[in-house]
């Protein structure tokens, strides 16, 4: 039995009805030459040998009583594969947007949270002869360095590779109410020293990276305000000092900003919309070669370019830049629980205000920079840590508050969506069975106020666009993708590197509404 962190409840909470906590993705399969080759059986029988070494598979939660403390992960007692694994088709004639309809309609489903949260759909029928496979897993579970490192267990590097003979495993049990409330118990004794603990650390951590004396004076304080043997102890166990650094002047931070509101930051549906594209890796590379940016300072230069001529499109462009949030792994390879999200964030100006595509690369670059120098002041873990102090109760009850206040409505958010760029391997992978899997799209999450989220994974020598939208507040997210696809065209051209990017995606069969 494992707990929960904070960070790991923190996507659960945010489920409302409207909002889902799961994270996905859409892999294509091309299936091997051999006519006895059943794609659904062979993915069963893929699964089943992986269970035992793949624990987020099957392991499901147990809630505490009263929401006094955060859940924990049991291995579950009634475990069914057949319940995980589906078999379906995709309406004639198994274009790209049936499929992404499809996908779309899937994704808009919450999970059983009294079940093992994941679920996978083995879909035929598309018209290039390839299958898919779309694959959700609740984010409470994994995060994405743990997904890619998944990925790389599930499949193979030769076509021909037989199945591992299994990891054995035994059903757990549930637990009972008085252990879970006993364990509780001994937890919240140990909050407080935790909360001093962490907020000690965040001054610290604040006065070295700024070398403010001022910050560890304030740390100090706190030691020495604990009267009494528990203050020796704390004290002790914060490791305090009262020696203070030498005086230094201060960098100055920016701001922290709002974002401007557009028609996607709104209170979402529970409708979703899904587009999906592969461009070519090295055309992006080419690009980031000529100019001196970084690939990612490309793919978002690209998405900002995009999101001006989509916004344009509809009249809603705002006179003031947008804002991305950017999911960045915290991982450091010496965690002993991976299955668990080591996740934090980075805020950077989008310069949807800038009309050159070469400015939007240099301002991207720019923004970036100083958004990491931003992050940097404060150690990403202690603010994952922190996270563990808040009360279940308390955090469900703020949420469920937020949602019905539909505060997203009339509130500027944060950010205006998300973007991720993730790399994968780079060289071919194959199922068992002998499938070779040719593209590889995530399909990601949207929530209240943040109603476009745009998430781009490599593999081989392809990047794969996946675009995920509330349905009502982006009616048109195939018209977007396709604002995406010119501006890589755009930027090209203006860095000298040639145009036609080489779109390997299925070929579509028209426009559905």
């Amino acid at each position: 039995m494992k707990q929960l962190s904070g960070l790991d409840v923190s996507f659960l909470n945010l489920e409302n009805g409207r909002a889902f906590g799961h994270v996905s993705s859409l892999a294509l399969l091309e299936p091997p030459d051999d006519p006895n080759f059943n794609a659904y059986e062979s993915y069963r029988a893929l699964m089943l040998s992986k269970i035992g070494g793949l624990e987020p598979y099957r392991r499901r939660l147990v809630e505490v009583p009263l929401g006094l403390d955060r859940p924990y992960w049991v291995d579950d007692p009634n475990f069914d594969i057949d319940f995980h694994i589906r078999h379906i088709a995709v309406p004639p004639p198994g274009g790209d947007e049936q499929l992404a309809d499809l996908v779309a309609r899937l994704i808009g489903r919450p999970m059983d949270r009294s079940r093992p949260l994941w679920e996978s759909y083995v879909i035929e029928g598309l018209e290039s002869g390839e299958f898919a496979i779309l694959a959700k897993m609740h984010h409470a579970t994994i995060d994405g360095a743990a997904g890619a490192e998944m990925m790389m267990v599930l499949f193979d590097r030769e076509p021909d590779a037989a199945l591992d003979e299994g990891i054995h495993w035994s059903p757990g049990q549930l637990p009972s109410e008085a252990e879970l409330m006993s364990k509780t118990a001994i937890e919240l004794t140990r909050r407080p020293i935790k909360a001093v603990r962490l907020q000690v650390r965040l001054l610290r951590d604040l006065g070295k990276a700024t070398q403010n004396p001022a910050f560890d004076s304030v740390a100090n304080q706190i030691r020495r305000g604990i009267p009494g043997p528990a203050g020796a102890a704390v004290g002790r166990l914060l490791g305090a000092t009262d020696e203070q650094p030498e005086d230094q002047d201060t960098p100055s931070t920016a701001p922290s900003i709002l974002a401007p509101r557009t028609p996607f930051n709104a209170t979402i549906s529970s409708h979703r919309r899904f587009a999906h594209r592969s461009a070519s890796l090295q055309q992006i590379k080419d690009i980031k070669n000529a100019v001196g940016a970084t690939l990612n300072d490309v793919v978002m230069a690209v998405c900002a370019g995009g999101l001006r001529r989509y916004l344009e499109s509809v009249d809603a462009l705002p006179e003031e830049d947008l804002r991305a949030m950017i999911p960045v792994s915290i991982r450091t390879g010496e965690e002993t629980e991976k299955w668990t999200n080591r996740v934090s964030s980075i805020f950077s100006a989008l310069p949807t205000s800038e009309p050159d595509p070469l400015g939007r690369v240099a301002a991207v670059h720019a923004s970036m920079n100083t958004a990491k120098e931003q992050f940097d002041l404060i150690p990403a873990d202690t603010l994952v840590e922190l996270s563990d102090l808040a009360p279940p109760a308390l955090a469900v009850r703020a949420s469920r508050v937020a949602a019905r206040a539909r505060l997203a409505d009339w509130t500027n958010p944060p950010a205006n969506l998300v973007i991720s760029n993730v790399p994968g391997p780079r060289e071919p992978l194959y199922m068992y069975g002998g499938a070779k899997l040719t593209k590889y799209y995530p399909v990601s999450m949207v929530v209240d106020g943040q109603g476009l989220n745009i998430t781009v994974q490599s593999y081989v020598d392809g990047l794969d666009f996946g675009l995920v939208a509330c349905r009502e507040l982006v009616p048109d997210l195939w018209q977007l993708m396709d604002f995406l696809f010119e501006e890589i065209d755009v930027l090209a051209e203006a860095a000298g590197v040639g145009t036609g990017h080489k779109d390997t995606t299925n070929k579509k069969a028209g426009k559905t509404k």
